[in-house]
């Protein structure tokens, strides 16, 4: 069967899973795609579900919070709560890497953004869906967009011990980090391209998350 494609301007919920057991799930509008590539968008105003330790940690409670969501994740027990996305444009690319996707950050304030390969599994997609699971290893730029930098390598540790990450596919995910590593360096696709004053289209709403995005069974 061919995979999905999403017409632009069409709703498309990413999604996390782990285990038949949804852990985020995030609205977008898609930009463009040709059933391999695909660009998505989302902005201020968006609201999905995430890891409610996550969110605290973004509302005042710090890092003892996001070290309690990833153990969660961890131990396959976790609340998720309702979050609204905020200060960021984030333009993001399916399909330039089995392993990876590529994002764009725009702050909606005027102030420099940055550039974040994200690491994950490949993505199913689905009708209206795309599902996959982060691994939480990022490689992002400073606000300059030129230096890359490794991130959250001892979050991606933690799930790699605990066996989220088996030996075989640590081993393809350092094969990912060479390749991404290399696609950054040399700032080919949309590396090349300015983003910084790219803007959702006036015309769009918000993307809305459908009835029934928690659920992984037909």
């Amino acid at each position: 069967m061919a995979p999905a494609v999403f017409e632009p301007g069409s709703t498309v919920v990413r999604r996390d899973v782990r285990d038949g057991k949804v852990w985020t799930a995030a609205p977008h509008r898609a930009l463009a795609d040709d059933g391999h590539q695909l660009i998505l968008v989302t902005w201020p105003g968006t609201a999905g579900y995430t890891l409610a330790n996550w969110i605290k940690s973004l509302t005042g409670a710090g890092e003892q919070a996001r070290r309690q969501a990833v153990t969660d994740l961890v131990d396959g027990d976790w609340e998720l709560g309702r979050w609204v996305w905020r200060d960021t444009i984030v333009v993001t690319w399916i399909g330039l890497d089995p392993d990876f996707s590529l994002q764009h950050y725009q702050p909606v304030d005027g102030s420099p953004g940055h550039w974040k390969i994200n690491f994950e599994r490949p993505v199913i997609r689905r009708p209206t869906l795309l599902d996959t699971c982060d691994l939480l290893l990022d490689l992002i730029t400073d606000p300059g967009g030129n230096t890359w930098r490794w991130k959250d390598e001892a979050e991606y540790e933690q799930i790699r011990r605990a066996g989220i990450v088996p030996d075989s596919e640590h081993e393809r995910v350092q094969a990912a980090r060479q390749r991404a590593l290399a696609f950054a360096e040399a700032g080919r696709g949309p590396l090349a391209e300015d983003w910084t004053t790219w803007r959702v289209p006036a015309d769009w709403p918000l993307p809305t998350l459908p009835d029934g995005v928690l659920n992984t069974h037909p």
